[in-house]
């Protein structure tokens, strides 16, 4: 029996409560996925994977199953604190080939920019194993010129959740790439 999962989907949330711990099983709950047995794992998208949606990926998991999960986590309970956490993808065109995953937690950073850093990190690992040639300090959108025009990645994405901290309260926050067989 292949323990490669088949499938992956994607989700993310957000949790306030006064106990650190219950805001991330409120994040956790947010995302759908609090009634698993989360296991972390490192960031390989598995050759052949199929995304599906987040609706179809939770009917195929059962309460209490361990579930292997590529998971970003942020929490503060300082006052006004901007909180993100984020997955970005990397997938080759080629399916036989593994892809990229990585995980980004950051302080004062937008939805927008943590996602696109999240997916840059996936990208320039999937591309350093590919064997393209980019340099470190382009803009995003240069490298992101480059990898389209070597035809070897196709599908560059993110997950990512933000919020800011509200005062007397811990905030927690997640985004994850979640597996299923």
């Amino acid at each position: 029996m292949s323990r490669v999962p088949k499938k992956v989907f994607f989700t993310n949330g957000v949790g306030t409560h006064t106990e650190e711990l219950q805001s991330f099983e409120l994040a956790l709950r947010d995302a759908g996925i609090e009634k698993f047995n989360l296991v972390q794992v490192s960031s390989i998208f598995p050759p052949g994977c199929k995304r599906i949606s987040r609706k179809e990926g939770l009917g195929l998991l059962e309460p209490g199953e361990i579930v292997y999960c590529v998971l970003a986590r942020c929490a503060s309970n300082e006052p006004r604190r901007l909180l993100a956490a984020s997955v970005g993808c990397a997938v080759s065109v080629d399916k036989r080939m593994y892809g990229y995953l990585s995980e980004h937690h950051a302080f004062g950073t937008t939805d927008h920019a943590a996602g696109e850093y999240s997916e840059d990190l996936a990208a320039a690992m999937l591309a350093s194993t590919l064997g393209i040639e980019f340099d470190e300090e382009k803009s995003w959108d240069e490298k992101r010129e480059i990898w389209k025009i070597s035809g070897k990645i196709v599908h560059t994405s993110n997950i990512t959740q933000s919020a800011i901290v509200k005062k007397g309260y811990y905030t927690s926050v997640v985004a994850a790439a979640v597996f299923a067989f």
